[in-house]
């Protein structure tokens, strides 16, 4: 028997203020891209930004509706409008912030599974990571390297 370990690094900023420029230029992007989410059902806002290797940035929210969960969250909405603006672009930096109804925005939060597997492919057709810049609207911030860490083992397009 063999076994595998499989870890990664992030880095943590005590503070958004303390973030390297051009991510923190990104992650206030993403906070005003909360703006524009519509979730009147779960009242959670969520808003995407994302550094296009062709410098581009494209903004997006989440987007409810009344069949709800059937929605799409900010990070996808940001991945199908570069896909389709930018077809083969890589995305180099995706900044992630939110604001829910009530409570505080205090704390990174990081995407959920699907996005996750959406981040992991969009990754790998292009052939670049994406660094993730994660916070609220105060707060903690996270830099992740590379989005494909946060899904170990994914199922890829490989497994086809």
């Amino acid at each position: 028997m063999k076994k595998n370990r499989r870890c990664f690094s992030f880095d943590v900023y005590e503070s958004w203020i303390d973030l390297p420029a051009e991510e923190a230029g990104l992650l206030n992007k993403a906070r005003e891209a909360v703006h524009t989410a519509y979730a009147p059902y779960s009242g959670f806002k969520v808003g995407a930004a994302a550094l296009l290797a062709n410098g581009a940035i494209i903004m997006g929210a989440n987007q409810e509706n009344a069949s709800f969960p059937a929605g799409l969250c900010a990070e996808r909405t940001v991945l199908a409008m570069a896909g389709a603006a930018y077809p083969g672009m890589a995305i180099l930096k995706l900044a992630i912030s939110y604001q829910p109804s009530s409570g505080a925005a205090d704390r990174p939060i990081a995407p959920c599974g699907i996005c996750r597997q959406s981040l992991q492919e969009f990754s790998q057709r292009t052939g670049s990571p994406i660094l993730l810049v994660l916070a609220g609207m105060e707060g903690k911030a996270y830099i992740v390297p590379d989005a494909a860490d946060l899904l170990p083992l994914a199922f890829t397009q490989d497994a086809l």
